[in-house]
């Protein structure tokens, strides 16, 4: 990798392409340029056959440079350092700083390609290239520029073999706010390649990372745990905790409905049914009892009266 430093002070870890990725793709750029080439010096034999010797000369010339010269600079102009062959092997131009190239970039490069590549038939550009400590020809160096490989083959990521089930679990209240994050880079690092290495030079690596992490956190592993198990575990709760908090601090997705918390659930068990709490009714008062009108003996309807008047209850003044 090639550290390149930006206008902003930023680092950028660029892949610098070497000899055999850069001569492929011109070689595959000179196929097609030189098809195109082929082409229009065809058409335009046909079209100045009626023409005279310098004419036909200043056209041939014209054409050359043109197809052969203009063509590659334009390309990268417009395509920013992509070329058709370095499209295919995955390159591209970039400046000195990682930005993307301009016209004066590829016009230097272009002019200098004639020399290097052209003319000399690429043993130039070979030979600089080989000297190069980043694999620049003539025309990187003049122009400012750098091919960098732009798909690089990612890295296999191997995954923390979980820890013994016996472990799971212990290391819940470990504090590991003291930890580093070298350290933990360290942890996983040994975790994936254990089986790789020597076991007695396994065994010693895992004792002195275990030695570490027992000193950041305060507390030592459980008696006969093993210190690879130890680091498995404390790496398998850590993990669980990032979930966790991952987890709980994920946004709800829009248009979902977030969950209505409610009260927890009561389980009644089969066997003993809950008591009956009998609700409390307040009492009715019952209606008041009115007698039924009784008739006075003798006053109308009675049994000694014509017209019988009814008892009301009340007793007029004597």
């Amino acid at each position: 990798m090639s550290g390149l430093v930006t206008g902003d002070a930023v680092v950028l870890g660029l892949q610098p392409a070497r000899l055999p990725s850069r001569a492929l793709a011109v070689l595959i750029d000179l196929v097609a340029v030189w098809t195109v080439y082929l082409l229009i010096t065809m058409g335009l034999a046909v079209a100045t056959a009626s023409l005279d010797e310098a004419a036909v000369m200043a056209v041939s010339i014209a054409s050359f440079l043109l197809v052969l010269v203009g063509a590659p600079i334009a390309v990268e102009t417009l395509t920013h350092g992509r070329s058709l062959g370095k499209l295919a092997c995955g390159l591209r131009v970039v400046r000195d700083d990682g930005g993307p190239i301009r016209f004066r970039h590829a016009l230097v490069r272009g002019a200098m390609g004639v020399v290097e590549i052209l003319m000399t038939f690429g043993v130039v550009a070979c030979v600089a290239s080989l000297v190069s400590e980043r694999g620049r020809r003539l025309g990187d160096v003049f122009a400012g520029a750098l091919v960098v490989r732009e798909r690089i083959p990612a890295a296999r990521v191997l995954a923390v073999p979980p820890p013994p089930p016996w472990l799971v679990g212990r290391f819940a209240g470990l504090d590991l706010s003291a930890v580093p994050e070298a350290l933990w880079l360290e942890v996983r690092q040994y975790l994936t390649r254990a089986r790789e290495l020597d076991p007695v030079v396994g065994r010693r690596l895992a004792e002195r990372l275990a030695d570490e992490l027992v000193a950041r956190t305060g507390t030592p592993p459980p008696p006969g745990v093993p210190a690879d198990a130890f680091l498995a575990g404390v790496v398998a709760e850590r993990q669980a905790r990032d979930a966790r908090r991952a987890f709980a601090s994920a946004p709800v997705a829009s248009g979902a409905v977030p969950p209505a918390v409610t009260d927890p659930p009561v389980f009644a068990s089969p066997a003993v049914a809950p008591p009956v709490v009998p609700s409390v009714v307040p009492p009715v008062a019952a209606p008041p009892v009115v007698a039924p009108p009784s008739v006075v003996p003798g006053v109308g309807g009675g049994p000694s009266g014509e017209a019988g008047v009814r008892r009301s209850g009340f007793a007029p003044p004597a």
